[in-house]
């Protein structure tokens, strides 16, 4: 039996628009469990990214209940809320939001010193380095490095307290067909280690490496499949699967 580690009651979540609300997610019930690689797509204003957000501590619902791991965030302070987020979860996003400033390895390294000591933060950078094919640009600069190469010192940054659940809003949004395949490689080999990721996407082809894709239509579920366990063998099958699916439900 699945554990579950995010459950949403009721979920509601309005945005105020000059003197009206705009009903973003409506009454939405959803279970996301350990070790999946859940995919949420959806047409562009279906809600997708407000989902994210709302599950992940990142933004307040207007109304519901959202448990992550075992605890009922709508009812936690910001100070609560940001340990969680230091501790548990990670981000990443389309926009890299690395340090101008700061080295590859600066960048990764100054995120895990607010978790652990000194020593063991740059112990670990290093292996990240080298696990995700970054060694080269150890010293490189943001401005120096290609969008691909960026990204992955963004998920190297963001796994380096090795938090249970990683969230990924269009990962792969602003990159070139090779440097997506390089990231989507890195967060499949991260699930198959045992981490959970939810992931927003536009991209069938990040879509077909999930086991799981939860369809949005105007701030509901509206479609939800099994995909089954990744295989790369099987790439072109599953986003064959994938964009079936999304014909169905008019995509």
């Amino acid at each position: 039996m699945k554990t579950s580690v995010i459950k949403t009651e009721n979920l509601c979540k309005t945005y105020i628009l000059g003197k009206q609300g705009v009903n973003v997610i409506k009454n939405m019930d959803l279970e996301i469990y350990d070790g999946d690689f859940t995919v949420i797509m959806g047409a562009s204003g279906s809600g997708k990214s407000t989902l994210l957000y709302s599950i992940s501590s990142m933004d307040a619902p207007t109304a519901g209940k959202v448990t992550l791991l075992g605890k009922e965030i709508t009812l936690m302070k910001e100070g609560a809320l940001s340990k969680i987020r230091a501790k548990d979860i990670s981000f990443i996003f389309q926009s890299v939001n690395l340090l101008p400033d700061m080295t590859a390895f600066e960048n990764i390294a100054y995120y895990g010193y607010g978790m652990m000591e000194k020593k063991l933060a740059n112990q670990k950078t290093e292996e990240l380095l080298i696990k995700f094919g970054l060694k080269g640009e150890r010293n490189k600069y943001p401005s120096e490095m290609s969008g691909g190469e960026c990204q992955r010192v963004a998920i190297a940054r963001a796994v380096i307290g090795n938090p249970k659940i990683i969230f990924a809003d269009e990962p792969t949004g602003a990159l070139n067909s090779g440097a997506s395949k390089e990231v989507l490689n890195l967060l499949t080999e991260l699930n198959s280690g045992g981490q959970s990721i939810v992931m927003v996407t536009h991209d069938i082809k990040a879509c077909a490496r999930g086991n799981r894709l939860v369809y949005l239509k105007d701030g509901r579920i509206a479609g939800d499949m099994d995909l089954g366990k990744y295989n790369p063998a099987e790439q072109a099958d599953r986003e064959e699967v994938v964009f079936k699916f999304l014909k169905e439900h008019n995509w």
